[in-house]
């Protein structure tokens, strides 16, 4: 089908999800998936390259009828990884993404051969940017289906729980919209922790304040009819747009091409920050988290030392621990992050065992230095394709 606006191609990319689904079901019963499936994805490839460029920038239209420039680089190269995946077999798919890493291969063995003696208790990894490539909107960052065969196989052969911890929220174009694994194969956790969702269905929270409550519901409404508007409509469509978690907000102020100018991105920053500080003059009841592509507005908690303090991806693993009964005093555990807010979730691991492992998806040395400091048995490589393909090797050798 000819797709000429966002909404259309949110669709095309959710029928993806559907076959993707479909798709790591039959592989991981050693069956081979339907053809349907396959054309599910030859014929999505095929819409979005149709879509009209401008600039090299594929253009699409809102509902009102406003240009939106997009990039898809994300959503037809794992389309491509996908279709490629399924007409070949896994050991010529290695190859193939070794086309698109320098050192694909010897960073895939390396860590395979470091952590091939290993089985782990625990198994705690953030979303994007660790275990899924980054895309320009959340919102369309379906999993690919070679992705979630992958991550599958190794929660049901190498850990005992597994678990995906994102500060997205769990639904409302969150985490689930996008997942395309089994229910039973991991426990998920949305908004830093404060939702989660476990192998069975079962939806816990963290206990929230009424009144904290009632002022993110009031922010929420405020940002909400902000973004409807012309001038500040396209920062709820790039990056993770405008997404209302549990316990926080998070409004996009760039996406990961930096589409924005820089003017524009500061000045929508200054403006959030004002209706922020409207409604919480005090400062007691809000954190804001510049991310330099988010601005992350957090429900403040107390802190050990009885100060306040923002709710972090530590708090939300130290809160699956107790409600999932996870035992992470148990080890070893095994944390993969790309970012430094993925530290406070090693961190709080290594308090309750120091039997943990650390795999970082970065190029970033001050990051690598930071992750060491805190875990000794810690691993870096360049992308999540890597850090996949070691989880698969490793699941297939039990």
């Amino acid at each position: 089908m000819k797709i000429t606006t966002f909404s259309q191609f949110q669709e095309l990319m959710q029928n993806t999800c559907i076959s993707r689904r479909e798709i790591v079901e039959a592989i991981l019963r050693e069956e081979r998936p339907d053809e349907k499936y396959l054309m599910c994805l030859l014929n999505a490839r095929t819409s979005l390259e149709d879509i009209d460029k401008e600039d090299d920038k594929s253009i699409l239209r809102s509902d009102d009828g406003k240009k939106i420039y997009l990039e898809l680089e994300y959503e037809l190269n794992e389309l491509n990884k996908d279709i490629y995946y399924l007409q070949q077999n896994e050991k010529t798919f290695y190859r193939y993404l070794n086309g698109f890493y320098e050192f694909f291969e010897e960073e895939v063995q390396r860590l395979t051969k470091e952590l091939s003696h290993l089985n782990f208790n625990n198994f705690i990894t953030d979303r994007d940017g660790t275990v899924n490539n980054y895309c320009g909107r959340y919102s369309t960052s379906i999993q690919s289906a070679y992705n979630g065969v992958f991550l599958s196989r190794f929660a049901y052969n190498c850990a005992k729980h597994s678990v995906i911890l994102t500060s997205a929220p769990l639904e409302g174009f969150g985490l689930m919209d996008i997942n395309v694994m089994p229910q039973e194969a991991f426990n998920y956790a949305g908004s830093k922790g404060r939702e989660l969702m476990n192998t069975e269905g079962k939806l816990f929270r963290y206990p929230i304040n009424p009144d904290q409550q009632q002022k993110l519901d009031e922010l929420n409404n405020v940002l909400g009819e902000l973004v409807k508007g012309p001038r500040y409509e396209i920062f709820s469509r790039i990056g993770s747009g405008l997404q209302f978690k549990f316990g926080q907000t998070t409004i996009a102020r760039q996406d990961i091409h930096n589409s924005i100018p820089e003017q524009e991105t500061n000045e929508f920053k200054q403006v959030i920050e004002e209706k922020v500080s409207e409604i919480d003059p005090d400062q007691q009841i809000f954190r804001i988290e510049d991310t330099g592509k988010d601005l992350e507005i957090i429900l403040t908690v107390q802190s050990d030392n009885k100060g306040l303090k923002d709710f972090d991806k530590g708090d939300g693993v130290l809160f699956m621990n107790d409600e999932l009964g996870l035992g992470l005093n148990k080890g070893p555990n095994l944390i993969c992050g790309d970012t430094e807010s993925d530290v406070r979730m090693l961190e709080a691991a290594m308090k309750k065992n120091s039997n943990t492992y650390a795999v970082f998806v970065t190029t970033d040395e001050e990051l690598k230095k930071q992750v060491s400091d805190v875990c000794s048995n810690s691993f870096f490589v360049e992308t999540p394709d890597v850090l996949v393909c070691v989880l698969n090797n490793l699941a297939k050798t039990k």
